[in-house]
Formats: structure tokens, sequence, C-alpha cells
């Protein structure tokens, strides 16, 4: 028996999750990289006055810091979050502000630490619950969404469970399966659940501070190849009182030809795969950054379809009954008949994420990819 090449199988799986299949994607093209890329348009986006870097760790301190000091409901717990400021410094700084009954370390449980902030939404407060992965909130599923999400409706709407869970999520750097994997179909499909995956710094303070003020549990999914990433924060998104509305998404670079419809660490990829695009065949393509998965802005992805009659979801998550499932299939409901081509969706491979820096960067989309997909789409 021969037995194919691991780069060689993971390769055909690929290819698979993209229908029509992909031959190759071509590699070659002299463009900057995707995060240097969508940083710098940034900085043509927001070169108004009083405009500062933040990176998303920054974005989300500050975030969490003004709700801490705005309503005393509000408190913090979860692994590490405290003496050691986090295990990715989300969290740095608050301990020594807020002392130790609003910032609050706990055991390695995440059935017991959740059930807690659960049972603390449920009896007044504001609790914000961090998990250290999402990966390790499987050990809290039966709270987050057996206690957490049905609470309210099963209530008739008298009680109201005003709970945020955050944490990283999605595609990480050499940690592998249990550590990459992207929760965003899963939470989205719970009804009870608000969703929202943040992509710059300016998402990940609006979105944060509307996650805590919300009175629905709220799952906000972060993720780690972000946390360092700087992006520019105009001066309103520096103020104390900027929240950004759950369920709104934002277009994020104008286009005429095909919408890219994107979460999370994909909207940069996206970005950049729009700038390849313009230049190497004149393409305009219009990147939509949904922010919110649950609820979905539904009526900003119709509105760009109707201008530019094309659609492809880029999402970094399984492909099956994954978020660009769920858009395809919104696509054939709502704007069958302004498509001028089938929708297509860009995703991660279908196997466990692999250790190998190698068959790592091909398990996941990349702008090449985008970027290949939609000239085949366009057939250019």
């Amino acid at each position: 028996m021969v037995v194919a090449p691991a780069r060689t199988v993971l390769s055909r799986l690929r290819v698979q999750s993209l229908k029509p299949s992909l031959v190759s994607a071509p590699r070659a093209v002299a463009v900057p990289s995707a995060s240097r890329l969508h940083q710098q348009i940034d900085q043509k986006r927001f070169q108004s006055s009083g405009a500062k870097d933040y990176t998303v760790r920054e974005a989300l301190n500050e975030a969490l810091a003004e709700e801490l000091e705005a309503n005393e409901k509000v408190f913090i717990l979860g692994e590490e979050v405290a003496q050691y400021n986090g295990a990715y410094k989300v969290t740095k700084g608050l301990l020594d502000r807020f002392g130790d009954k609003r910032v609050i370390d706990t055991p390695i449980t995440e059935h017991g630490f959740a059930g807690m902030a659960v049972g603390a939404a449920l009896a007044g407060l504001h609790p914000v619950c961090e998990f250290m992965t999402w990966n390790f909130a499987m050990q809290a599923i039966d709270q987050i969404i057996n206690s957490g999400a049905k609470t309210h409706y099963m209530s008739g709407g008298i009680q109201p469970c005003n709970v945020t869970f955050r944490g990283p999520n999605g595609f990480a750097a050499g940690v592998a399966a249990q550590h990459s994997q992207d929760y965003s179909a899963w939470y989205g499909s719970i009804p009870g659940l608000k969703v929202v995956s943040p992509w710059s710094a300016e998402d990940a303070k609006g979105l944060m501070k509307a996650a805590i003020r919300d009175p629905n549990p709220v799952v906000v999914l972060e993720n780690e190849l972000l946390y360092g990433q700087t992006f520019p924060m105009s001066a309103e998104a520096q103020k104390n009182d900027f929240v950004l509305p759950i369920g709104k998404a934002k277009i994020e670079r104008n286009g005429t030809d095909v919408t890219l419809v994107s979460l999370s660490r994909c909207v940069g990829q996206s970005l950049a795969a729009a700038e390849i695009l313009k230049k190497k065949y004149g393409v305009e393509a219009e990147v939509i950054n949904l922010r919110s998965v649950k609820p979905m802005d539904v009526e900003a992805i119709i509105r760009s379809v109707n201008k530019t009659h094309n659609l492809v979801a880029v999402e970094s998550g399984f492909p099956s009954f994954g978020v660009g499932s769920e858009i395809l299939a919104l696509a054939m409901e709502y704007m069958f008949d302004t498509l001028d081509s089938p929708a297509q969706r860009i995703t991660g491979a279908e196997v466990p994420t692999p250790y190998n820096q190698g068959l790592e960067a091909m398990a996941f989309p990349d702008e090449n990819l985008i970027v290949a997909k939609v000239a085949q789409l366009l057939k250019l």
C-alpha cells in the first residue's frame, strides 16, 4: 500500500473545502505581508487628528478598566487574571487598581468558575469570565449554554443573565489541535447567546464594553495572534463612553466587483487580498468586517452584494456547518437573484490543526488563497 505524504493529503483536504476546487494558489505576488499591508491601509484611513496607536491587548484592557470603574457590579474572574496579569496580559494592572474582590484568580476548573460567573449574573452582578483559551471552555459548555444562554428565555424574560465570556479563539501559532479551534459556529448556533469577534483595536474596545453592558450572555471570541497587533484608534474610540452596537458589521474597504465577508484575523487577510486583486487584476473588492456572529448583520451583506453581485465568505473555522456555510445559506435565501455567480466560501481545512509549521500554514486561509479564489470566481 502506498501512503501519500502528509503535505499532499492536507493539500487535498484543503482544496476539497473550497468548491469549485483550486488547482493551485499563486504564491509569488510581490506585495507586503498581510499584517503589514492592513496596517498601512489603516494608517491611511485614520490619519485624522487625535488618532492614537493601540494594540488589541491595550484596547481590551482599557475597556475592562473603564467598565470596572463605571459600574461596581462588574468584576473579572478566571485563571491567572489577577496576580499574573492574565495569560496574555489583557488584565494587566487591574488587580492593583481595583483589588482582589473585583479581579479574582480561580482554580483550574472551567466548569466551576464559569458556573460561578453565571450564578453571579443571575444574582444581579456583571461578571467577566476569562478562559485562557476557548478550547478550555469546552469543560464549561454546560454552564455557558444550559445555564447562561437559556435562563432568560425559560424565565419568560424575568431573569436576565448579564455575563461576559471572553478569551482567545481560533488559529494561533504552534499550539496544535487542542488549542487552535474556532468556536464561532459553535456558539453562534445557540439561541440566547450573543457572539462577537473583534478584529481591530476599536472593535476590541467597543465590543467588549457592549458585551459587559448587555443583559444577555455574550461570548467574546478574541484571537491570540491579534493581541499584539497595532491599530490606529480614533479620538472618538479613545473616550470612555465609546461602545459599538452588537449586530452591526463594518465596511472596512469599499468596492464594486466582489464582496468579501470576514471576521477576526481573516479581515486583515481579506484586506491584503483586496489590495493584491486591485494591483494584479484591477478588481475592487469590498471587505466587510462582521464584528458580530450572532446576531449577524445580514442587511449589510445584502446591500453590498446588491452592488458587487459576487460574494465570498472568508473564515478560519472548519468548512462543515461553519460561519461561511451560514452566509452562503443566507445568500441563497436573500441574494439569489442578485448574484452573478454562485457564492463561495474559504475556510480552514477539514483536519485537526497540525503542529508542524508547514502543515499548520496550509490548514488556514491566507491572502494568496483568497486572491486565487476570487480570480477563479470572476474568471480572471
